[in-house]
C-alpha cells in the first residue's frame, strides 16, 4: 500500500473542497476516489478518511473492528435503530444484528450503515442460533428485576449486546435466553434512558475496558 498522503485542501462548511492543484497534484494512492478529489468531500467521515473510497474506508475499519456485536429487536420500526447503528460505527463494533422486521429507519444512521456490517435475523430464535454457533455470549441490556450493573460486570472480549424496543424493552424470549442481563446504573428520577443513548453507554463501557485506546481517533 502506498504511503499515506495528508490532504491539505480548503475546508468548507460541510467538509473539504477539491484537492488543491488540480488533477496533476492528486495523490498516487488507490484508496483515493477521483470524483471526491475533483469535487470535494462533504461526507460525515473523520479527517483520515477524506477523499477515500467507501470500499477503502470499510476495509480499513475491518482491520481493527472490536470483539463486540450489537443486536436490536425490531418489531415496531423503532426510530432509535439508526442512531444505534451510528454509535456502533463510531465504536467499531464487529456487526450490527437486526432482529425481526428487515426494514428499519436509517435516518438516524447518517449513512454510517454504509461503513458498518449489518445483518438481519428473522426472529430471536434465529439470532440465538447464530450466537450459539459462533460461540458468542448474549448480554441482554434491560433494567428488569435480577439484572446486573454493567459497571461491575466483567465484559468479555467477544460478546453481543442485545437491545429491545424503546418503551417495551426486550421480549421475554430474548431475556430468558440471554447469558446475562445487564443494566446501566442511574441516579435520577427517570425509570430508563433513551434506547440509543443506552446503547452508546454500553458500547463505550466495553471500549473503556477492552479497547486499545491508542488506535482511536
Amino acid at each position: 500500500m502506498p504511503e499515506e498522503t495528508s490532504p491539505t485542501p480548503e475546508w468548507t462548511t460541510h467538509g473539504v473542497g477539491p484537492w488543491p492543484g488540480g488533477e496533476s497534484a492528486w495523490p498516487d494512492d488507490e484508496r483515493f476516489d477521483a470524483e471526491l478529489l475533483r469535487d470535494g468531500d462533504t461526507r460525515n467521515v473523520i479527517d483520515r478518511y477524506r477523499y477515500w473510497t467507501m470500499q477503502a474506508i470499510v476495509a480499513d475499519i475491518d482491520s481493527h473492528r472490536h470483539g463486540f456485536h450489537v443486536a436490536i429487536e425490531n418489531w415496531q420500526h423503532d426510530l432509535n435503530i439508526g442512531s444505534i447503528v451510528r454509535s456502533a460505527n463510531a465504536f467499531a463494533a464487529d456487526t450490527v444484528h437486526i432482529i425481526g422486521r428487515r426494514r428499519w429507519n436509517k435516518r438516524g444512521a447518517m449513512v454510517t450503515d454504509r461503513y458498518q456490517r449489518v445483518v438481519h435475523h428473522p426472529d430471536v430464535a434465529a439470532f440465538l442460533a447464530w450466537a450459539r454457533e459462533a460461540g458468542i455470549p448474549v448480554l441482554a441490556i434491560d433494567n428488569v428485576e435480577g439484572s446486573v450493573p454493567i459497571e461491575t460486570f466483567d465484559l468479555p472480549e467477544r460478546c453481543v449486546f442485545l437491545f429491545g424496543q424503546e418503551g417495551p424493552g426486550l421480549s421475554d424470549e430474548a431475556i430468558t435466553a440471554a447469558d446475562a442481563v445487564l443494566e446501566i446504573v442511574q441516579f435520577g428520577s427517570t425509570r430508563s434512558i433513551n434506547a440509543s443513548a443506552a446503547a452508546a453507554v454500553v458500547m463505550h463501557s466495553w471500549v473503556v475496558r477492552r479497547a486499545d485506546l491508542s488506535t482511536g481517533v
